[in-house]
């Protein structure tokens, strides 16, 4: 919006010029959606704890949990409007692609949202059904795909799949494309999702991706930058950019609050909503393989509870003490607050590994 506003005054106050640049738009849009959580974020601990909107633990949680019950939940929708309001304010509101994230991600809010919903209403930690949230994962990552497909010609975007460390190796997918974004978006909600169990573990991690594919995304949009690195150029992408930077913005407010001991939980609607908004970044980069990477810490999670349920079923026996992976080190004798900066170390790491692939091919 500022840059439609202010950008065309340029020739008569130099000084506007500085909105044509992506840096300096995505540096706004940290800074206001940071802004807006901290502001925000003491009225909306209240406001929640006013409708009693308290978190339910599982009967299985580890015992330390047990004080945790009745944690304001749903603070996700802190980090929605945060990122809705600086994303609106310092993009291009011409670009698709940002529309276009921004509805996935306030689509797996909603899904999010309903599923909090049920789970206070029934004051007990079930809400939607696996089916119900990979049904409707389903249709937002169908939808998506279809509009991604049939955007006009000036921002044209191909069924393909580019692999990481490789210069050239890019694959149409054709058809199979849009099976892949299910895939790749289901997959990133969820993992986001079976992250979130320690106070500011999954906000945490979401940060550093956030801020990983907001490189990837500037030199995706950046013909001169990306032929230099023999990466896949998508003309207006850099644009999504401005969304990593509120996302990053968002996600340091709602630490804030969230960082031990919780003031206030995301809850579903916070962590589906990022999920699917990292799986979407990660689409429109081309750096959707990449994910597995710059995810790692979030993919270790999903991996512990497949590997979890599997060794179960097949064998009787469990790999570890409770999965997701976090659980199992605090049956250990791990303290939260080890396990948290321990995690975002390797989340860390991860990140600067998927960034030396930019050079590495």
């Amino acid at each position: 919006m500022l840059y439609h506003l202010l950008f065309p005054l340029a020739d008569r106050l130099a000084l506007l010029n500085v909105f044509r640049y992506i840096t300096f738009r995505a540096a706004g849009a940290i800074l206001t959606a940071l802004l807006l959580s901290l502001l925000l974020g003491p009225r909306f601990i209240r406001m929640l704890r006013r409708l009693s909107v308290g978190q339910s633990i599982l009967d299985v949680a580890p015992e330390t949990h047990r004080q945790k019950a009745g944690t304001p939940t749903m603070g996700g929708l802190l980090i929605l409007f945060a990122v809705t309001v600086a994303t609106l304010l310092w993009a291009r509101l011409d670009n698709p692609y940002v529309w276009l994230v921004l509805g996935v991600t306030l689509a797996f809010g909603a899904i999010g949202l309903a599923d909090d919903y049920l789970k206070v209403r029934r004051s007990h930690n079930r809400g939607l059904s696996a089916r119900a949230k990979f049904f409707f994962s389903a249709l937002v990552a169908i939808g998506a795909g279809m509009v991604l497909l049939g955007l006009p010609e000036e921002f044209a975007f191909e069924a393909s799949v580019a692999l990481p460390f490789f210069k050239r190796a890019i694959f149409n997918l054709g058809l199979l494309y849009i099976p892949f974004l299910v895939v790749v978006l289901f997959g990133s909600s969820s993992a986001v999702n079976l992250t979130d169990g320690l106070d500011g573990l999954a906000i945490g991690a979401t940060l550093i991706a956030a801020a990983t594919y907001a490189i990837f995304t500037y030199i995706a949009g950046n013909s001169v930058v990306a032929a230099y690195l023999q990466v896949p150029y998508i003309r207006g992408v850099g644009e999504v950019t401005i969304f990593c930077g509120a996302l990053v913005g968002a996600s340091m407010g709602f630490l804030w609050f969230n960082s031990h001991p919780a003031e206030m939980i995301m809850g579903d609607v916070g962590s589906l909503a990022l999920g699917g908004a990292i799986g979407m970044v990660a689409v429109l980069a081309k750096q959707e393989i990449l994910l597995v990477l710059v995810g790692g810490l979030f993919v270790l999670e999903a991996l512990s509870v497949i590997v979890q349920v599997a060794s179960f079923k097949l064998r009787g026996k469990r790999v570890l003490r409770m999965a997701p992976l976090h659980h199992h080190f605090e049956l250990a004798g791990w303290s939260e607050p080890k396990i948290i900066v321990r995690f975002w170390i390797l989340a860390i790491v991860f990140a600067l590994v998927s960034l030396s692939t930019l050079k590495l091919r």
